[in-house]
């Protein structure tokens, strides 16, 4: 650091206290929400922006000439640059879907009109179902081969055998950029120079990542990313779709309807450019809206200081657990995410976060849909505490001890 530059901080309590759920109790206990890579909770700028769209200032967007229009087109395209400038994009190459999952769908199936018989689809096995599934379907229907990069026994992605995978039939390299059960973080840049050297596609599932990690999409030089609001504190219902322009340019459209096209007549429909192309219909207004108040609230944060602080508290339950004999730990691959996944030798994690709920603490238990994975662990299940910035060492504390109460309960 220069000298003089300013020093960033992150308060977590004073960011906590703009979570009213937060201040809730749950079986008489106090919160203590650790199922963030699920979905996170919401601010109260992320409310009030939603309520405020929808008791002061609403209609449709793009159609209306009249003041409500104008009003509300205005805060779905600002929530259209906030998206922009926080992943450095550009503003046509933002595509709203109702989530990421849908997103992944959009470039699958648009794809997918030019896969043929005997194409490569390379995934890895750390890949959450939305990013398996819909090129399953593209396996099905046009006969592509879909292939599995490995996942070492840390749970870093293997690179090498990654590279022996992408080939001249390859046509789409899709990789998550943060693993949402092993907190893997994939190097998705150098990922996307092997697939472009081979004339392939990149798409980078960033659900996880652009929560946790600074996003320059420029610097990744992906021709694909998605994520989705609900994760980075903005509400359900409402997703992104990033491509380079000349990516979406190419693609066909994925729905039909009203918005979508320049031009219809009883023989001929003429699209409209990206990224109208890709919004039929109306588009989720008010969850954009609530998603843009969110990224502007994480935007005021340094995102340094915030994944140090995320780090500290994986760092912390890690470190309190890791000498546990019945403790085992899935993933651990060096400068991964602040997810904790594990299991507990002699219990089901049902059964685990069942119990940890009755102390208020809220976990994920099960695949955490990533069934391909939890295969090559030799698991049906596992138990996941992921934190967000709002969390608190007490937060910590408060799990690794009723997870040793929980423990108990099965000698």
């Amino acid at each position: 650091m220069a000298d003089g530059a300013p020093v960033m901080t992150f308060d977590a309590l004073a960011a906590r206290a703009q979570f009213p759920i937060l201040s809730r109790q749950v079986n008489g206990k106090p919160l203590v929400y650790l199922d963030n890579a699920a979905s996170s909770q919401k601010p109260r700028a992320v409310i009030d922006a939603m309520a405020g769209a929808m008791s002061g200032s609403y209609a449709n967007v793009h159609r209306g000439l009249h003041t409500l229009a104008n009003e509300t087109t205005e805060a779905y395209e600002g929530a259209r640059r906030s998206v922009a400038r926080f992943l450095n994009a550009g503003e046509d190459e933002i595509v709203f879907t109702k989530g990421g999952t849908e997103a992944i769908n959009l470039v699958a199936s648009s794809i997918g009109q030019s896969i043929g018989e005997g194409d490569e689809i390379v995934v890895s096995q750390m890949e959450h179902h939305s990013n398996v599934v819909p090129w399953h379907l593209l396996r099905e229907r046009r006969g592509a081969v879909l292939r599995f990069a490995r996942v070492l026994d840390d749970g870093a992605l293997d690179m090498d055998h990654l590279a022996s995978l992408i080939g001249p039939r390859t046509r789409v390299v899709s990789i998550t950029q943060m693993s949402n059960v092993l907190g893997t973080i994939n190097p998705v840049a150098e990922i996307a120079g092997l697939a472009h050297a081979v004339g392939a596609v990149m798409v980078v599932d960033g659900c996880q990542g652009a929560v946790h990690l600074p996003v320059d999409l420029k610097a990744l030089d992906c021709d694909f990313y998605v994520c989705t609001g609900h994760k980075l504190y903005g509400p359900t219902g409402i997703g992104v779709l990033y491509g380079k322009a000349e990516a979406l340019s190419a693609l066909p459209p994925y729905q039909g309807g009203g918005e979508m096209i320049e031009s219809v007549t009883e023989d001929t429909v003429r699209y409209a450019e990206p990224p109208r192309r890709f919004e039929a219909g109306t588009p989720p207004i008010l969850e954009a809206i609530g998603l843009g108040a969110a990224i502007e609230w994480l935007s005021a944060f340094d995102r340094a200081a915030v994944e140090a602080h995320e780090t500290a508290l994986y760092q912390r339950a890690f470190e309190a657990l890791r000498g546990h004999d019945w403790f085992r730990p899935l993933g651990t691959a060096p400068d991964k995410g602040a997810i904790l996944a594990f299991t507990v030798d002699g219990a089901h994690a049902h059964d685990i976060a069942q119990i940890l709920d009755r102390y208020g603490v809220a976990v994920r238990a099960g695949q955490h849909c990533a069934e391909p994975l939890m295969s090559r662990f030799g698991l049906t299940s596992s138990i996941r505490a992921s934190f967000a910035l709002y969390n608190t060492f007490e937060d910590v504390d408060i799990f690794v001890d009723a997870l040793g109460k929980a423990r108990t309960f099965f000698q």
